[in-house]
């Protein structure tokens, strides 16, 4: 494995040098600044739980691994870029998972569970061949198809949020919405080199970042199922 092999798969790149991605590399910005959104809400509410801050740590990692991507472009870059994107969704399962019913926080057994979600995230990384690695040329999806489960996951929970009438389900509907969006952006990314030479990969981000900062507003505003409850007694 050539760690240091280096990975064109965007339109904006048209070089080697670190800056090769101005605008691709810049706009991770939006990951960050969806993090300390999330952080600075989070304060607001009351106690900031350790999950909550794991998250958002995890989000703005998000930002500085596909910062390091899009600046490096490399074989090693590139799981800088995808690791954090997956143990992000695996956590978030886990956490909105043991605060919907009621379980706050995480303890060391829930730590344990949470173990499983990242090997299972992490090993589809691999094997499904993630966008750094994926022939750009021959793929039809541009990579995109790796996301198919976040996806799938991320709209049946909108529509669950919504058919439960959790209070939460506007900001689980709208990050459900704006990666759908963010997905269609980087599937043609390469299509609009002709005509567009930034592409759209940037909008994926910049997308993305929102995304992130709604699904995190939405975590922090779960209520748990036993105080539903005492709230309509």
């Amino acid at each position: 494995m050539e760690w240091f092999t280096e990975i064109d798969l965007y339109c904006e790149r048209v070089g080697t040098a670190f800056w090769a991605e101005p605008i691709n590399a810049l706009s991770n910005l939006s990951f960050v600044i969806a993090a300390f959104w999330a952080a600075s809400s989070a304060r607001k509410r009351g106690p900031f739980d350790i999950s909550t801050k794991v998250l958002c740590l995890l989000g703005a990692c998000i930002g500085l691994g596909s910062f390091l991507f899009h600046t490096t472009a490399n074989l090693w870059s590139s799981f800088a870029d995808v690791i954090p994107i997956w143990s992000f969704v695996a956590l978030y399962m886990l956490v909105v998972f043991l605060k919907l019913t009621g379980r706050q926080g995480l303890t060391g057994s829930r730590l344990l569970m949470l173990l499983p979600l990242l090997f299972i995230s992490l090993g589809w990384v691999f094997i499904s061949g993630s966008a750094t690695q994926v022939n750009a040329s021959t793929d039809a999806l541009n990579g995109s198809g790796q996301y198919t489960p976040a996806l799938i996951g991320l709209w049946f929970f909108a529509l669950i949020s919504l058919i439960k009438k959790r209070p939460i389900w506007p900001w689980v509907m709208s990050a459900a919405v704006v990666f759908s969006l963010s997905l269609v952006a980087r599937t043609y990314d390469l299509a609009l080199c002709s005509s567009f030479a930034l592409g759209s990969h940037f909008l994926w981000h910049l997308l993305n970042g929102l995304m992130i900062g709604l699904l995190l507003q939405a975590l922090i505003r779960i209520e748990p199922t036993s105080s539903l409850k005492e709230s309509r007694v």
